[in-house]
């Protein structure tokens, strides 16, 4: 396809990656909280484990590993309830933090946890690579390109990029405005993300267990 094709397929992966991430969800409440109460680098390593889970299943759907995406499909009940009970730990254990202070004194140990954290969380949520086979479809990448090595990975670079592009200017967005909330706000953060974080997990309990009694 020319010169022009890894620069091509990066920019694709670019804008997929960054369509992928901006929904908000659990990770995006998880990272304007963690950005709100301990700063723009948790915020940011929050949405870079995302990130890192989204470059897995978009790699799974790019190379069409269909054994992979097959036993990720049969086990997503199971997945399902692992998310419902990690987003109900994260949920529970966010609502129960009370005071900003406490939870600035845990942000030097606590970059890995807010990594790790949203890279399972995002990994038990296979649903994931329906939405990257569906996207891969749309912009017309069924087939990698005349040098599927090269053309993939550049694909799958972009794909990392634009989603970390996006936790990078929530958690910048974010800062930028934290001087602008009343500061009462912030002695309610952890009780309305962790609110929404436990109404999440419940509700995905709920579907769960309905799947796998049906």
């Amino acid at each position: 396809m020319g010169p022009l094709s890894p620069l091509l397929f990066l920019a694709k992966g670019m804008l997929i990656g960054f369509t992928i991430a901006v929904p908000v969800g659990p990770v995006g409440i998880l990272c304007i909280k963690r950005t709100l109460l301990q700063g723009r680098l948790s915020g940011l390593f929050t949405g870079l484990g995302a990130a890192t889970a989204d470059l897995m299943y978009g790699f799974i759907a790019a190379l069409g590993l269909t054994v992979i995406a097959d036993t990720l499909f049969c086990c997503l009940t199971w997945l399902k309830l692992a998310g419902a009970v990690l987003l109900l730990f994260i949920g529970i254990r966010t609502f129960i933090t009370h005071s900003k202070g406490e939870t600035k004194a845990l942000v030097k140990t606590s970059l890995f946890g807010a990594f790790t954290s949203t890279f399972f969380l995002t990994l038990t949520n296979p649903l994931t690579l329906f939405a990257f086979l569906g996207v891969f479809s749309a912009f017309g990448l069924g087939r990698i390109g005349d040098e599927p090595g090269k053309d993939a990975f550049f694909l799958l670079l972009g794909v990392f990029l634009g989603s970390a592009l996006w936790w990078l200017v929530l958690s910048e967005g974010i800062t930028s405005f934290k001087h602008l909330l009343p500061s009462r706000l912030f002695e309610w953060v952890n009780h309305v993300a962790g609110s929404l974080l436990i109404l999440f997990g419940l509700v995905l309990l709920a579907n769960g267990m309905y799947e796998l009694l049906a």
